[in-house]
């Protein structure tokens, strides 16, 4: 592997550790716990979708006339992710985006969608990112979790942003969640079928080949500027910080 990729993944791998030992988790122990978990989650599966598009912007042709941009491989990465999140199937076989699906798996188990359905309606109606999350009726860190997601998707130069996409959020999901997520579908399948679809899915696709032509990414990205680099190890930081503080906005 790249050094400079190891030594990334050597800088950030405390923080990644705490984060994926957050309290939060030893919380979700029943399906009220599960609710709550997804009234915040939801903003990190929706936000995720307009980092993902600035990478897809900035890494391949999305203008007229369309001309070749950039590594195939990387192109090939991020349209295949596109593809996946934007129109992956439900448990029917019937085309949905993960987010949309998310919202379905909160319905079923009765977790409250307002507030983030509310965002959105004001992002469709012409309403600025900024302006939304500042009026939204949300905790103050699940804001700033938001911020520095659009922060980064509308400012960031491209190899940070494919730093905090490979670092940052893909394959946050600890062993132990998907183990109480079991216990609570033994007792209630009727209400957390569609989340536990949804959850096998994302580690289906965050894993294998997926996670190696991530790394390719940045590496390719940052290359041999040593500052492109410790850019990329502080915006990794910055975005496990950010989710440590909107796992907190559970507590």
């Amino acid at each position: 592997m790249n050094t400079q990729i190891t030594q990334l993944q050597e800088k950030i791998n405390s923080a990644r550790a705490k984060l994926l030992a957050h309290p939060v988790y030893a919380q979700i122990n029943d399906l009220n716990g599960l609710k709550k978990f997804t009234e915040f989650h939801v903003y990190a599966v929706w936000d995720f979708m307009s980092l993902l598009k600035s990478l897809q912007i900035g890494l391949t042709c999305v203008t007229l006339p369309w001309i070749p941009v950039g590594s195939a491989n990387t192109r090939f990465l991020i349209n295949e992710i596109v593809t996946g999140e934007e129109s992956d199937v439900d448990e029917a076989g019937i085309r949905i985006s993960h987010f949309e699906l998310y919202l379905q798996a909160m319905k079923q188990m009765g977790a409250s969608t307002t507030e983030i359905l509310l965002l959105v309606d004001k992002l469709k109606v012409g309403k600025s990112i900024e302006d939304s999350i500042e009026e939204a009726n949300l905790p103050l860190n699940v804001k700033t979790f938001l911020k520095y997601t659009f922060e980064i998707a509308q400012n960031a130069p491209l190899h940070v942003k494919a730093a905090v996409f490979t670092f940052g959020r893909e394959d946050l999901i600890p062993d132990m969640f998907t183990q109480i997520l079991n216990e609570i579908y033994s007792t209630h399948p009727e209400k957390v079928s569609i989340f536990k679809y949804y959850i096998e899915r994302h580690i289906e696709v965050d894993g294998g080949h997926h996670s190696q032509l991530a790394l390719q990414m940045v590496a390719e990205l940052c290359g041999e500027d040593e500052q492109k680099w410790q850019e990329a190890t502080v915006a990794s930081l910055k975005s496990l910080e950010v989710r440590s503080e909107l796992w907190n906005a559970i507590l």
